[in-house]
């Protein structure tokens, strides 16, 4: 099977020498979001519930811009620079996914991209 990359305006462009999402078969693998805003690539300020919904908002852009969208996720990956914050994150969730919920891994991390407080990179399904 061959790769696809996928780059969308609609997602902060990557910042670095990877592709914002590559889709392999039915399945596409979303690279790590940050909450940057797409059209001018500044980081947001906020709680860090604004900060998880910039987050989550990329993700289903870079998602739709590959065919598919957040209800398709099979896991995803949030990273934290303070653990603290899982609770607020949680609640984010349920605002943009419903049950069956994906897989996730939540860890807590010294340091990200930019000095932000949270990244979450996903796995999707393209069909059923």
């Amino acid at each position: 099977m061959t790769r696809k990359a996928i780059n969308t305006d609609n997602a902060p462009a990557a910042i670095g020498p990877y592709s914002q999402a590559v889709i392999h078969g039915d399945t596409v693998y979303i690279s790590g979001q940050i909450p940057l805003d797409p059209a001018s690539g500044t980081v947001l300020e906020g709680d860090i519930r604004t900060l998880a919904r910039r987050v989550l908002d990329n993700l289903a852009a870079v998602a739709e811009a590959a065919g598919t969208d957040l209800s398709r996720a099979l896991k995803i990956t949030v990273f934290l620079t303070d653990m603290d914050n899982f609770a607020a994150v949680n609640e984010v969730f349920e605002e943009y996914l419903q049950p069956p919920y994906p897989a996730r891994a939540a860890v807590e991390v010294s340091g990200l991209p930019k000095g932000v407080a949270v990244e979450m990179d996903a796995v999707i399904a393209r069909a059923d």
